[in-house]
């Protein structure tokens, strides 16, 4: 055979390989679909978004992202979760309480503190958050795959406020969370539970007078517009939890599913990065846009006066959630002793 003819037939060899490897990359190939609760550019899109640049520069894999409202509310998209239409999900455990009852620590109040080094150390390092809740989810068929933090919560209302006896009579919206709802009897409000796409009209017609919500989230849906009153209380932060199908997950390659997990380990990090700051960033653009809003950062006298009334907040925690909610706040009151301590 001439070299000719040799390297003819290598050549036809090696296209037909190299053919034949597309086609098999392009079979395992898949596009995951995954809903978030925000708008876009607000912190879970961001986490999103790193979560899908990772998966598609490390894999034939897709991401297609659906905001807020593109597949409904967030009762909607946890559904089509843990139904199998989609494979990923972010949720904030205000929601997820109905499901969870246990995930509702999140809304004792006073119980996370508000300093961003000591929260970000928390989450990082919590036996509670990376043992405990993962096996909690899994039995709701979800595999949680990150917790995170998105920022200080901040009330607002149709006045200032310093006081519990200021809250007395205020409609305020709350999730679908009734220890969210025990948190503002607490405080003396009238809990108003509203899906969020009625929080705006409610809170502009007086239907409402005021709502908790993140820095970012109060500017990026204009809240700030129709309840310009900031009240800084200092009882926690808003978290979010990135989850998948389980049956979906736990059928994937174990490559896969290393991938997935390296893909919210990346994404994980960039948003830390991304959230440290971003409450200054969002009140200045707030203030920058209204004179209407006041600003009140209520002091350690004040806030004590609040604290004092989530005693009653953590009893009904553990009456919602039997033995297991009292390992699971005993767990994280040690975690956060060991970070504050170090």
């Amino acid at each position: 055979m001439s070299s000719l003819s040799k390297f003819k037939k290598v050549a036809g060899f090696s296209a037909f390989a190299f053919a034949a490897m597309t086609a098999a990359n392009s079979v395992n190939a898949a596009n995951w679909r995954y809903a978030h609760e925000e708008y876009e550019g607000d912190v879970q899109d961001v986490f999103a978004y790193d979560f899908k640049e990772y998966i598609e520069d490390n894999s034939d894999h897709t991401i297609q992202v659906y905001r807020f409202g593109e597949l409904g509310e967030s009762d909607d998209i946890m559904g089509q979760t843990q139904s199998g239409i989609l494979q990923f999900v972010n949720q904030s455990p205000g929601f997820t309480g109905s499901t969870i009852p246990e995930a509702q620590i999140f809304f004792i109040p006073y119980l996370l503190p508000t300093d961003f080094d000591t929260v970000v150390e928390f989450f990082n390092t919590s036996e509670a958050i990376n043992e405990d809740f993962p096996e909690l989810y899994a039995e709701e068929g979800l595999e949680l795959l990150k917790m995170y933090p998105e920022g200080e919560m901040v009330v607002t209302l149709d006045e200032p406020a310093t006081s519990p006896e200021d809250f007395n009579n205020k409609k305020i919206r709350v999730m679908t969370n009734p220890l969210l709802s025990e948190t503002y009897e607490a405080f003396g409000a009238t809990p108003t539970p509203l899906p969020w796409g009625e929080v705006y009209g409610a809170l502009q017609t007086n239907m409402i007078q005021g709502q908790e919500n993140p820095i970012f989230w109060i500017e990026s849906g204009g809240l700030y517009e129709v309840s310009p009153n900031l009240i800084f209380t200092g009882h926690g932060w808003f978290t979010t939890a990135m989850m998948a199908n389980k049956d979906f997950f736990d059928g994937l390659p174990e490559s896969d599913q290393e991938l997935i997990r390296k893909a919210a380990d990346y994404a994980y990090e960039e948003i830390i990065d991304h959230i440290d700051g971003l409450a200054d960033e969002a009140l200045a653009k707030i203030q920058e846009a209204s004179d209407e809003v006041t600003v009140t950062r209520l002091n350690e006298e004040q806030i004590q006066a609040f604290r004092e009334r989530a005693p009653q907040v953590e009893e009904e925690f553990i009456e919602m959630t039997g033995e297991s909610g009292k390992e699971l706040l005993n767990q994280f009151k040690e975690d956060l002793k060991e970070v504050q301590n170090n």
